[in-house]
């Protein structure tokens, strides 16, 4: 399982990239809330330790067990559905041994791992009808039990996830094509219907993710009620202008200080950053998530096998579409959907889970030089 690989092959970069991410995290966290600092610290050391470990594994042999891993994947879903700790209003969490986490992270490294083998060992039948369709029911099964949590925003990442799965597996363009011409006006007609006063669509369970669409699309009226968070959230990242209000400041003006976002240690931490380091720190932040992201694209072509170029792009994809859409909902430039900054935002399942994601591509590195 082990291999013997040359240092010089070792993607130093992309692990030096992540690795400058995440401390930027630790530090915004610590100035959200203190008190979790310590936490963040102890699971970016584990994070980095599953990294260099996974790294050094040979990834086509840990591919073998991939059916095992979507059992596995589909035995934790089930298990927030029947004995999961409600957070938020959702049920998202289940704890084991002592460890509590959250399964839907995991599920995103299990289903590009899974995807990676099955497409690898049934390459010459991806653009049959009954292969994709397969491909389709196997994804469904995790995608549904995510979005019954309920965890709408994951379910749409992992949906994104899976296009560029197929896509980088091979799919042929016709198929593409045809997707798109039934999706994009299937969306549009949805996105109307929902809209609706007597909508049937969304039932009540799920009417919070209706609320924030439509407070997004009216948000001179919900600006004081449902977009508030977002509403500060832009106030404080414009406040910091270019260099900020700097680290832990005692600015009684400062947003963040006044606990006017929620949970901003999470999904707005991006708002702590942009106040405390201004439009420089902000900056840094963007431009290592799109260098990590370029970075496991360019392993993604590099590498050996379909296996390893789905690895690698799959987490690319991750990494760069959680991070569009979360700094979008800070922005408020997308609607409120509750995703986590990639390395950035506290969360030790995510924070873990990302470094187990950037381990598999390390190795798809290293086996590109073995061809």
């Amino acid at each position: 399982m082990l291999r013997q690989y040359k240092i010089r092959y070792y993607d130093f970069k992309l692990a030096i990239l992540t690795i400058t991410l995440a401390v930027i995290g630790i530090v915004a966290v610590g100035s959200a809330e203190p008190t979790l600092q310590t936490r963040q610290i102890a699971g970016f050391a584990f994070g980095v330790f599953l990294m260099l470990v996974i790294s050094l594994f040979d990834y086509s042999v840990l591919l073998n067990l991939y059916w095992i891993m979507y059992l596995v994947n589909l035995a934790l879903l089930v298990m927030v559905i029947l004995v999961g700790k409600d957070a938020g209003g959702a049920q998202r969490w289940v704890t084991i041994a002592g460890i509590r986490f959250q399964p839907s992270e995991l599920a995103k490294i299990f289903i590009i791992l899974f995807f990676a083998q099955f497409i690898n060992k049934h390459k010459e039948k991806l653009n049959t009808f009954q292969y994709i369709g397969m491909c389709c029911v196997l994804f469904a099964l995790p995608a549904v039990l995510v979005y019954m949590q309920p965890d709408l925003s994951t379910t749409i990442v992992i949906c994104l996830i899976f296009c560029v799965i197929m896509f980088t597996g091979g799919i042929s363009w016709k198929v593409i094509a045809g997707v798109l011409a039934v999706g994009i006006p299937a969306f549009v007609i949805f996105m109307y219907l929902i809209m609706q006063p007597d909508q049937k669509i969304i039932n009540e369970e799920h009417m919070y993710q209706l609320n924030r669409i439509i407070s997004f699309f009216n948000k001179e009226e919900f600006s004081n009620s449902l977009g508030y968070q977002q509403e500060y959230s832009v106030m404080a990242i414009g406040s910091g202008q270019l260099t900020g209000k700097g680290y832990k400041n005692n600015e009684i003006s400062s947003v963040k200080n006044a606990d006017f976002i929620a949970e901003q240690q999470t999904d707005f931490i991006f708002a702590v950053i942009g106040e405390e380091f201004g439009f420089v720190g902000a900056c840094a932040v963007i431009i290592l998530v799109l260098l990590i992201s370029i970075e496991c694209m360019m392993v993604a072509w590099r590498a050996r096998d379909t296996a390893g170029t789905i690895i690698a792009a799959g987490i690319g994809a991750m990494i760069g579409f959680q991070a569009f859409i979360n700094i979008g909902v800070v922005t408020y430039l997308l609607p409120n959907t509750g995703l986590p900054l990639p390395f950035v935002s506290y969360g030790l399942t995510s924070l873990v889970s990302s470094f187990i994601g950037i381990g598999f591509v390390l190795n798809v590195g290293l086996q590109c030089q073995q061809k």
